[in-house]
């Protein structure tokens, strides 16, 4: 039971997170286009904090739920007596997972940041530098996303 309680965090704590990387690169970019660059740089920030603190609980969940499912399986394995090693599905995904968590962490804590004290400075050109730096990290993490569900549906 506490498996699968786990695993549904799991699943439930990816949909937030490349839900809202699909939701910000395909839909609210493309809308925002039409604004003022100064208004957009600072709805931008405004969202992009509450998205930042959402994915940051995400990835926590998804990290803590993965690490407490892969330890689980092993456990069992190893206490039933049979060897155990980590499916290569696990390890991708395990590792895939790590370099979007590195990916997040530096859009979060280098370009927001950056984006931040443009948006302070009222320099809507250096807003508008780390926005397209912020667009780029995101589109590249959602591609790794995509490659890990793929990776986890097909078992590859």
């Amino acid at each position: 039971m506490l498996y699968s309680i786990l695993k549904t965090a799991h699943i439930l704590s990816i949909i937030v997170w490349l839900g809202g990387m699909t939701f910000s690169v395909f839909f609210l970019k493309p809308a925002l286009a039409q604004l003022d660059p100064a208004l957009r740089a600072k709805f931008m920030h405004d969202i992009l904090g509450r998205f930042f603190k959402a994915v940051l609980w995400a990835s926590l969940v998804a990290v803590g739920s993965g690490l407490w499912m892969m330890g689980r399986v092993a456990k069992a394995a190893v206490q039933s007596g049979a060897g155990w090693s980590m499916p290569t599905s696990w390890m991708v995904m395990a590792v895939l997972g790590t370099l979007m968590l590195l990916i997040f962490g530096h859009i979060r804590f280098v370009l927001y940041k950056r984006l931040g004290s443009a948006v302070a400075a009222g320099s809507t050109s250096a807003a508008g530098d780390a926005l397209a730096a912020i667009r780029s990290w995101v589109a590249v993490n959602l591609a790794i996303g995509v490659v890990v569900v793929l990776v986890a549906l097909l078992r590859l």
